[in-house]
């Protein structure tokens, strides 16, 4: 049985409840209206709108904390089912879009993003000139769900069942350095030899050392120096003789002045995931875009 809607008893705007449940996620107005495109005072505005608009108070402040109230805690439910709605409608929409022009919102990691990602684009531009790319650099998994990309390029595969992912290429990674490194440091005739080289870190954590080791490599915390958490501007620490890097052979065999290392290291694997929501896959310009990547990365060849 239908329930018809008592229309004049829902007044608030629902960009204040946006605002409210941003708060509620970041957990300050500054980190929300970030992640809204808003300023701090709008955002406010907007929060103190809602309170006045229901009659409640939802925070209050500890100190320098911004902690909800219990009338906060109880709206909470209600206002994460109509987020997750608007979220539903939203992908609805746009998957029900047969445009081939607007914005398509790619998100992909740091090296392809520079490596590899520009001469794709261009190509899409003479292909589909109507069709605009927001390239989110990160190498973090964005929650495709929530709409913070509408594609993403992935090295792991998805596990969230409203996704659909392509392995587009079993792509993998070695050890390179320059001819400068070498003659300075000296070319490591093994695995096992590895004393005194110089290798550069992805992070500060043991996960590469881990790897590493798992490959064979007898590497210490002392083999790092140089530590960045971005993949291409380690790749120009290789290129300027910092050390041994890791990367992917389609990059590294376009990469003038850096040679392979240690031929008997085994690979490490990088498979490339093409991953988008499943609503999404019946836009037409998401589905162009989509395809088009797949087709692009399945043909890049370590000589491209």
């Amino acid at each position: 049985m239908h329930i018809r809607m008592d229309w004049r008893a829902v007044s608030f705007d629902w960009n204040q409840v946006r605002s409210f449940l941003a708060t509620v996620e970041e957990g300050s107005f500054s980190a929300a209206a970030r992640v809204l495109g808003l300023t701090q005072p709008t955002l406010g505005r907007q929060v103190a709108g809602l309170e006045a608009e229901l009659g409640v108070t939802l925070f209050e402040r500890v100190g320098k904390a911004l902690v909800l109230t219990d009338a906060g805690h109880e709206l909470l439910v209600a206002v994460r089912a109509m987020g997750a709605a608007a979220g539903q409608l939203s992908l609805a929409a746009a998957g029900q879009s047969q445009t081939v022009e607007g914005m398509v919102r790619l998100t992909v990691g740091d090296a392809i993003a520079t490596f590899f990602l520009p001469r794709v684009l261009a190509g899409l531009r003479d292909a589909a000139p109507g069709i605009e790319v927001d390239v989110i650099v990160s190498n973090e998994l964005s929650d495709l769900r929530r709409r913070e990309a509408d594609i993403a390029i992935r090295h792991v595969r998805p596990s969230e069942p409203d996704l659909i992912a392509r392995l587009v290429r079993d792509g993998r990674a070695h050890l390179y350095a320059t001819p400068a490194y070498l003659a300075r440091h000296g070319h490591p005739a093994s695995a096992s030899a590895l004393e005194g080289a110089l290798i550069i870190g992805l992070d500060r954590s043991e996960r590469l050392v881990e790897i590493l080791r798992t490959h064979g490599l007898a590497v210490e915390r002392q083999n790092f120096r140089h530590y960045t958490n971005n993949t291409a501007v380690g790749w120009e620490m290789v290129k300027e003789g910092l050390g041994i890097g890791i990367m992917m052979e389609e990059i590294a065999a376009a990469t003038p002045g850096v040679v392979r290392i240690l031929p008997e290291f085994q690979p490490i694997p990088v498979p490339i995931w093409l991953t988008t929501h499943r609503e999404l896959n019946t836009s037409r310009r998401i589905r162009l875009v989509y395809d088009f990547l797949a087709d692009e990365l399945a043909r890049w060849t370590p000589s491209a």
